[in-house]
């Protein structure tokens, strides 16, 4: 069950907001001032804040950057403003939405369910990311380190410049799968390649360069004719 906190002064709209995310699998609790909100929020483990604005001790916005100063969970900011500035103002220090007194009691459960999927994504990407960073990649005598950079040859050491590594890399990734020149354009070069397919060509062909140190070495990356590029893993 995801666990949030609630930061509101007034009990009633507290308790209002426990109830109705308790019928929604998620468990709050909930602080009524400034400073035990910062306290409570750095101490123990929450998914989501949810942050009234006008507080005893310190207001929301004291309140947001500390935490932000120490965490990346997701805060909605909720006030009886409604004024574009005091929202620009908690966007800007960290916020990740914003709602205004009088709320629907569903949309704010709504918007606290999508934000917690939207946290849970993040994290599970930056799961994979390091777990991909940790990766070590070895096809004969080729080996990629993901987490340093760096390839070998018959542990020598070969030096790639980053365009070159994030082509072979992408590529021993995926082995056998036959990739465009357009395809790998994207991918590797994204906004930056004004569509000049032909810069692909050449990274390939100044990797192959690089890879056949070893006089007999299989050929990794195969042209595959009006097709692409794969790698033969």
């Amino acid at each position: 069950m995801k666990r949030i906190l609630i930061v509101e002064d007034e009990l009633d709209i507290a308790y209002l907001e426990q109830d109705y995310l308790k019928i929604s699998d998620v468990e709050a609790d909930i602080v009524s001032d400034g400073p035990a909100a910062i306290k409570k929020a750095l101490e123990e483990d929450y998914d989501l804040v949810l942050l009234d604005l006008m507080l005893p001790g310190c207001n929301g916005y004291d309140v947001c950057r500390a935490i932000r100063e120490e965490k990346e969970i997701p805060i909605i900011m909720v006030t009886a403003r409604d004024d574009s500035a005091d929202k620009i103002r908690g966007l800007g220090m960290g916020a990740d939405d914003y709602i205004s007194k009088p709320f629907d009691p569903a949309e704010l459960v709504a918007r606290v369910k999508a934000h917690l999927s939207r946290y849970e994504r993040i994290l599970a990407a930056a799961g994979d990311r390091r777990q991909e960073a940790d990766r070590r990649l070895e096809f004969g005598s080729l080996t990629i380190e993901m987490k340093s950079h760096k390839v070998y040859i018959e542990g020598q050491e070969v030096r790639l410049p980053n365009k070159e590594y994030e082509l072979l890399a992408f590529l021993a990734s995926n082995p056998n799968i036959v990739f465009t020149k357009d395809q790998l354009m994207e991918r590797i070069w994204g906004y930056e390649s004004f569509g000049d397919v032909a810069t692909v060509t050449v990274h390939i062909n100044r990797i192959r360069e690089k890879l056949s140190i070893s006089q007999g070495e299989p050929g990794y990356i195969e042209t595959v004719w009006g097709a692409g590029y794969r790698f033969n893993g």
